[in-house]
């Protein structure tokens, strides 16, 4: 008896694990589901078969129970060779319902390529929707007139669909605008024509056509705000003004210092020839010694040439101005 008993309850405890598993591998309550809101699926090949190709059914069946409540057809095999692929099926079934409900051209290829390529499809369609405001940053620039001018922009975006693959993001496009204020603000001849009219800068970078090769659509640039900054061509002057008073300055003491070396050697050289003078003066009285001593020169004469030198000396003593008297 206690054998029939322990027989019995595994052969329950067996058919309850294999309902438990048959259930799992045969989601009825998504079968019920999925037929009573008119999508065509087979139970054996397609749910089990999404079990054994380790595709959750639940999110492939309730994907398509909402596609087509909305009035989209689209194939089990594509939701499942996205989903194995790695993508979103759910957000792209949703981005999917909201274009079409707002007339926008989205097939299901370019949904799941968008949704793969790292972007969200979903968000891409209601920006589609509903234009995105982005700001850029204080953009500096100087007019003709030297005066700085810091601008800053709201640009006002819509998704384009057809270029989200492969399309430059918002920052290229915060950039371009930037790009387009500095360049209208540097040909303005004064910073006054910008002030009065900030709308000039709108109208020159809407016109340029920024948003070829982006992901989006500029529908607007708006100038949020328009300030003065420095001064930057006085700057620039004032910069030049010190720059060729340090030129002037560097010759100035090149010129300096060349008169300085130049006044050195003439110093030098006159002290040479003065000294070339004294070496000769020393050697008179060697000639006149050498001359008494040889007979050349006798007393008389030598009397003579000493009258003579008095002579010179006085003479040149009466040429002399009184002040150089004085001195010396």
């Amino acid at each position: 008896m206690e054998a029939l008993t322990g027989l019995s309850l595994v052969v329950i405890i067996g058919i309850f694990l294999f309902f438990i598993l048959l259930l799992y591998f045969v989601p009825v309550r998504l079968y019920i589901a999925a037929i009573s809101s008119g999508v065509k699926i087979r139970i054996f090949r397609d749910l089990v078969g999404m079990r054994l190709r380790r595709v959750p059914p639940s999110i492939i069946v309730d994907s398509m129970i909402n596609a087509t409540k909305a009035g989209i057809n689209v194939p089990q095999g594509m939701l499942e060779a996205h989903y194995l692929a790695g993508g979103n099926v759910k957000k792209v079934i949703a981005a999917l319902i909201s274009a079409d409900k707002a007339n926008i051209h989205l097939p299901f290829e370019r949904a799941a390529a968008i949704d793969l390529a790292g972007r969200d499809v979903l968000e891409a369609v209601k920006m589609s929707v509903i234009p995105k405001v982005i700001e850029t940053p204080l953009v500096a620039a100087v007019a003709k007139d030297g005066i700085q001018l810091k601008a800053i922009a709201r640009v006002t975006v819509r998704a384009n669909i057809d270029r989200l693959v492969g399309g430059a993001g918002e920052a290229t496009v915060l950039a371009r605008v930037g790009e387009g204020i500095v360049s209208t603000i540097g040909s303005s001849n004064s910073h006054k024509e910008v002030l009065e009219n900030p709308d000039k800068i709108s109208k020159s970078v809407l016109a340029k056509g920024l948003d070829s090769g982006t992901a989006f659509e500029i529908l607007s640039i708006d100038i949020a705000d328009v300030d003065i900054g420095q001064n930057i061509g006085a700057m620039l002057q004032t910069d030049q003004a010190e720059a060729d008073l340090k030129v002037a300055r560097a010759k100035a003491e090149e010129r300096r210092a060349a008169a300085v070396a130049s006044e050195q050697e003439n110093i030098a050289e006159v002290a040479k020839q003065r000294a070339r003078v004294v070496e000769a003066e020393a050697e008179v009285p060697r000639a006149i010694a050498e001359a008494f001593r040889s007979g050349r020169l006798g007393v008389m004469d030598y009397y003579q040439l000493r009258n003579i030198q008095a002579d010179t000396e006085m003479r040149d003593a009466i040429a002399k101005p009184e002040d150089k008297k004085k001195d010396s």
